[in-house]
């Protein structure tokens, strides 16, 4: 009998022991978001007059890491902030907002840094690809309807300087 109470509370032992492993807690680890750093200064000339139409301060994306994440996981960016890729040659280029929680203009630049093509609004998590449709050797993404607000156009001049 001694040895059925030991039995019995080792089998109960080990089922309450099995019943907690198939409990599966899964633990979120949240990554804080990437911080701007800023890494250059970006003007927009008007072609038409010559004017300034936009200066931001600008993150700079040249390896493929950079160009891979881009602005993946932000929450917010500031008015006057965006982030430039920059390839080592000109051509056709396709984006998307795949883990990219802001919309925004995904402005493609050419080889003599003029505005070649626009994607506005480009909705936020969408992983559909967003095409430049011309050779394009630059890259500038900026907040949602900026392009709009500053009348940005193809042909625009955009001069870019690295700190």
């Amino acid at each position: 009998m001694k040895t059925l109470k030991h039995y019995s509370f080792l089998l109960i032992a080990i089922i309450s022991l099995a019943s907690s492993c198939k409990e599966n807690k899964t633990e979120v680890i949240q990554t804080p978001e990437p911080a701007f750093t800023k890494e250059g200064t970006l003007t927009i000339t008007k072609s038409t007059d010559n004017t300034k139409a936009l200066t931001l301060d600008i993150e700079i994306a040249e390896t493929d890491y950079e160009t891979q994440t881009g602005l993946m996981e932000r929450t917010s960016m500031k008015e006057k902030q965006g982030m430039l890729f920059i390839f080592p040659d000109s051509r056709m280029h396709s984006f998307y907002m795949k883990n990219t929680k802001i919309a925004l203009d995904i402005i493609y630049i050419d080889e003599n840094l003029h505005i070649a093509s626009f994607q506005e609004n480009a909705k936020p998590l969408d992983e559909t690809g967003l095409s430049s449709e011309v050779p394009v050797k630059y890259v500038l993404e900026i907040n949602a309807g900026l392009s709009e607000k500053y009348l940005l156009e193809v042909g625009d001049k955009i001069d870019f300087t690295k700190l």
